[in-house]
């Protein structure tokens, strides 16, 4: 059982839990996923299985795609809707809810574009070994440095071509679309967006719909997953190893370099268009992955570096 499984992670369980649902459920040992979501989101789950767990490393850095519910009204000291509220300022209080489209607009395009954020203390981010949620439960505060992310598009959602919903409550929703490089918080964004329009800012709700080339469409829920197992039909949702990596460039080789490349032995490639420390995957004739392997120019050859099929299955 080696191939790639989307699963649509449902809210309240962690993606650990969603590992050993699946573990469970396909009686599979060999199984990871490549990306967790806060126990509270839902959305796109990237599952790997059987010889598919040796491609995680070359997913860790994929682009990510989110929608998004942003509460305007209150900061909380999680930043997302599990935290403690954190009282609105008085001066804030009379600012919500009376943004024009145009200024909203600017403070979106403000946070476009790389940006530097700083990991919020309730994440599993470490600091000198230590995850920074454990220290944030003992009450602990701790210097983080900022990180680099780029945000690619950050849009409005406009369900019933409203913009901002009014819950009646003093707190106003606003829907959103965020494309973004790996790493990035959305709830650092969200409270970054309230701040561009003076008030606090937390998120509501969280969905991704899409990691590297893998979208919500494709996914399936636990339930789902079940009875594909169950009527053995679950060669028509788990996908081969190679759609996980679809980005990377690719190259098929024949004869002696599948030999080669299956025994973890360079292959030379006289003319490529890749750059040099390029991850490659590396194709039979029948189309099948046998590994991926990484372009060193100067001797214009491909080393494998995880090999998938053959006689060499170990990682090289």
């Amino acid at each position: 059982m080696d191939g790639v499984l989307v699963i649509d992670k449902p809210a309240g369980i962690t993606s650990h839990d969603v590992v050993a649902r699946a573990r469970h459920i396909l009686h599979e040992r060999r199984i990871g996923h490549t990306g967790t979501l806060d126990p509270f989101a839902t959305g796109v789950l990237v599952i790997l299985l059987g010889k598919a767990t040796r491609l995680a490393q070359f997913l860790s850095g994929v682009d990510k795609e989110y929608e998004a519910i942003i509460r305007f009204g209150y900061a909380t000291d999680t930043g997302d809707r599990t935290g403690t509220p954190i009282p609105e300022r008085e001066d804030a209080k009379n600012r919500l809810g009376k943004w024009t489209e145009q200024e909203i607009e600017k403070a979106l395009r403000s946070l476009e574009g790389w940006i530097d954020q700083t990991p919020p203390m309730y994440s599993a981010k470490k600091v000198e070994g230590k995850k920074l949620y454990e220290l944030a439960r003992r009450g602990e505060m701790v210097e983080r440095e900022p990180i680099r992310v780029c945000i690619y598009e950050f849009e409005a959602i406009k369900p019933n071509g409203q913009l901002i919903k009014d819950n009646l409550d003093g707190t106003f929703d606003f829907h959103a679309r965020v494309s973004c490089s790996s790493g990035t918080y959305i709830r650092t964004l969200a409270e970054d967006l309230g701040k561009r329009l003076y008030v606090g800012a937390h998120l509501a709700e969280l969905r991704r719909t899409r990691v590297g080339d893998l979208r919500i469409e494709r996914a399936i829920t636990l339930d789902q997953l079940k009875v594909h197992f169950a009527e053995e039909s679950l060669g028509t949702v788990l996908l081969p190893p190679g759609a996980a990596i679809s980005r990377l460039r690719f190259v098929h080789l024949s004869g002696e370099d599948v030999r080669r490349a299956t025994n973890g032995r360079e292959v030379r490639i006289e003319q490529a268009e890749w750059a040099d420390g390029e991850d490659v995957r590396m194709f039979d004739t029948g189309r099948q992955l046998i590994a991926i392997g990484r372009y060193d120019a100067a001797a214009k050859s491909l080393h494998p570096r995880v090999v998938l099929a053959g006689e060499g299955e170990a990682e090289k």
